[in-house]
């Protein structure tokens, strides 16, 4: 009997000590784990979302492609006579001016040979009045029966030889004037000279090497490529529309130059193997940012901007009456809006109607409100900024 009550006080003193746990775990359960505050379902709390401002941005559609740029003029000045560099008249990597002379080459021979040339001329043309003279004496003479028609035909045949040779006279002196002008490069074309690949004292010859090269760099040309498809669309929506056109360029280091596009025009045929056409668009280069050889990027696009609001994708519900919002204004009530959407774009839509610009929407927690229900509403700028 004794051993059965012993059982018994064991059994009833394990049934306490569980009791004691499982009260002493519920206790600790309660002080360590944080009241839900804010939550639906916790005793009818206000619920706790996420807002965020709509985004205004310009949709109009614009196309980018990679444009090369390149001089519309480019000249490599090259020797026309033979001799020594004499002078060097410009800055290396300087601006200069159609006309300017860059190289004189010596040019003392080529004065000695226009004055040579020069000479040959008066003699011939001193013969030729000779000539003439002694032509018209024996052409009186023969009319009077006093000369032979030999003689005559001598005479004539003596002053047309004279009138030959003044002529021939005449060309050697322009060419060696020709010449003498060749001794002075000038520039054909304004633009940027590069390195002088010949300085002074050194020996050129008659078109085997370049002294420098010109390129043009105001205006400038930017050449890229589209496809058939993309060049058919561009001639139906600009074309007949010029002045709505619109370009960007956009430079290595991330400048923008907008709209200084003179003119353009397209290649006369589409290249078969890449099924391209090339375009050439011309650019003013005021402040010499477009380096010929660089590459860029250039968008095209409308002039005008398309504004539209975008609501992000994580904001839009939908129902049997269509799409909807959710909106907390300035108190915390949220309110639904009925929306008509448009396209996507990224991560969002564009909105057509049924929303302003200062309007804030839900994009977390939108199944926890209903219409009309007052919130705890937090921008998500504000908790991104709080956890940076």
């Amino acid at each position: 009997m004794q051993v059965g009550k012993l059982k018994n006080r064991v059994i009833i003193k394990r049934v306490i000590f569980f009791l004691l746990c499982g009260a002493v775990g519920w206790y600790l359960k309660g002080r360590l784990d944080p009241p839900a505050v804010g939550m639906a379902g916790a005793g009818g709390g206000t619920p706790y979302v996420l807002i965020q401002k709509l985004e205004t941005r310009d949709i109009a559609p614009k196309k980018t492609y990679i444009g090369h740029v390149e001089p519309i003029k480019s000249v490599d000045l090259m020797p026309q006579v033979t001799g020594y560099v004499e002078k060097v008249l410009f800055e290396e990597g300087s601006f200069v001016n159609e006309g300017d002379i860059l190289f004189i080459i010596e040019q003392q021979r080529y004065i000695a040979n226009v004055e040579l040339r020069q000479a040959e001329l008066e003699s011939a043309e001193a013969n030729l009045v000779k000539t003439e003279r002694d032509y018209k004496r024996q052409s009186s003479l023969s009319k009077q029966n006093y000369a032979s028609k030999a003689t005559l035909d001598t005479a004539e045949s003596s002053y047309l030889q004279a009138k030959a040779a003044v002529a021939q006279a005449k060309a050697n002196l322009d060419l060696a004037k020709i010449n003498l002008g060749y001794t002075e490069i000038k520039a054909p074309i304004s633009g940027r000279i590069g390195k002088a690949l010949v300085t002074e004292g050194n020996y050129v010859s008659s078109a085997t090497q370049r002294l420098a090269r010109i390129v043009q760099t105001n205006p400038i040309r930017v050449a890229f490529s589209v496809t058939d498809k993309d060049m058919l669309n561009m001639r139906q929506t600009y074309d007949s529309q010029a002045s709505q056109l619109q370009t960007e360029l956009v430079l290595s280091n991330g400048t923008v130059l907008v709209n200084h596009l003179q003119s353009r025009f397209a290649d006369n045929e589409v290249n078969t193997d890449t099924a391209t056409i090339a375009i050439y668009a011309e650019y003013t280069n005021d402040q010499n940012l477009l380096i010929p050889g660089n590459y860029v990027d250039i968008r095209i696009g409308e002039k005008q901007p398309q504004l539209a609001l975008l609501v992000p994708q994580a904001a839009l519900a939908q129902d049997q009456h269509g799409n909807y919002v959710v909106t907390v204004n300035e108190e915390g009530i949220a309110e639904q809006r009925r929306v008509e959407l448009g396209d996507v774009i990224g991560d969002k839509q564009v909105v057509l109607n049924g929303l302003s610009s200062d309007d804030k929407v839900v994009v977390q927690g939108l199944q926890k409100v209903q219409n009309g229900q007052k919130v705890n509403a937090q921008l998500v700028s504000d908790e991104v900024a709080e956890v940076e």
